[in-house]
């Protein structure tokens, strides 16, 4: 099959999916935003994203997702790794051009992944995952109280901020990456593209990070919600 045979196929899989993943990043963090200025409205939406069938089957989806980017990740860097042979090994001056993120990829999606391990313990495990399995206490539906409980600990703001700056990197290169694979790598469009990536990732991030602040601060009773 093409999408698994050639190398542009393989790029092809890591774009869709890629771009699949980027809308549902900043979809999150979005949500999260509403944590923040109304946690009655937060926990409205923990209801309607619980274990609703139409829930269930977006996190299914979602999570083949992130399973068929990682392996094709993997995938295309032993074929890069194949490809240059003990060339890999030898010093070389890298060109301007060639991005620090481009050659940690693979790196940063590790971080990134030991980040949602921990954030999908904290979260999912406590909230969709146990209203499956028809644990009730405390309530699943309650994010706020699993945001609290999460941001109480120091470490929580400190591991989130550090998959934040590994998610940037990652982003920012991908972002671009993903319309190149898809044919668009004229001169013209290249920098456009890398622009917008790199505001709408910042964007995002930033807004991630402020979010990870102020829950830490109201977990530990400096700063105090006076939203609805």
């Amino acid at each position: 099959m093409w999408l698994t045979n050639s190398s542009i196929g393989r790029k092809l899989v890591m774009a869709i999916t890629g771009a699949c993943l980027l809308l549902f990043v900043t979809f999150h963090a979005l949500m999260n935003g509403v944590a923040i200025f109304s946690p009655a409205g937060y926990n409205a939406i923990c209801a309607f994203l619980g274990a609703n069938w139409y829930a269930l089957v977006a996190s299914m989806g979602l999570a083949a997702l992130f399973i068929i980017h990682i392996i094709y990740a993997v995938w295309l860097t032993l074929q890069n790794r194949k490809a240059r042979g003990n060339d890999r090994y030898n010093v070389v001056s890298k060109p301007p051009q060639v991005e620090w993120a481009s050659q940690n990829m693979l790196v940063l999606g590790i971080v990134i992944v030991a980040f949602l391990v921990l954030h999908m313990i904290q979260f999912w495990a406590k909230m969709q995952l146990a209203e499956i399995m028809g644990i009730h206490t405390p309530d699943p539906a309650n994010g706020m109280y699993f945001i609290n409980l999460a941001f109480s600990c120091w470490i929580t703001p400190v591991v989130y901020i550090i998959g934040f700056v590994a998610l940037w990197f990652h982003m920012t290169h991908g972002f671009w990456s993903m319309f190149q694979s898809a044919g668009w790598d004229n001169d013209t469009w290249l920098p456009r593209l890398k622009c917008i990536g790199n505001w709408w990732t910042t964007i995002v991030v930033a807004l991630f990070i402020l979010e990870a602040i102020v829950f830490t601060l109201r977990a530990n009773g400096i700063l105090n919600c006076c939203c609805a």
